[in-house]
């Protein structure tokens, strides 16, 4: 969904967009991609993802507030290739639930 938005985003900041709880509660409406990437280098308009989870249509309005938009501090890191990775404390190899969730 497009937003009449552009923003500059910092070098070393990325902007995240993400869903507001209000509209999720009322209405089941969250962002599909959540969060969404906005990074720095980007200067285009700004478009929302938009998915209804809910049973009834949601009417969007010009100024209705769809989404929010949280701009943070990034790392760039470099990859390395290696043959073997360092043994870890946390879970090794293992995959989903594997922390007991």
């Amino acid at each position: 969904m497009p937003t009449g938005w552009a923003v500059a985003i910092p070098a070393g900041m990325a902007g995240l967009v993400v869903p507001r709880s209000g509209n999720a509660l009322r209405h089941g409406l969250t962002v599909a991609n959540a969060p969404g990437l906005i990074d720095s280098g980007y200067r285009g308009e700004l478009k929302v993802i938009l998915v209804n989870l809910g049973a009834d249509d949601v009417h969007i309005a010009v100024g209705d507030r769809i989404a929010q938009l949280v701009v943070t501090p990034v790392s760039l890191a470099a990859a390395t290739e290696v043959d073997d990775l360092p043994d870890s404390d946390g879970r090794g190899e293992g995959g989903f639930g594997s922390t007991g969730g």
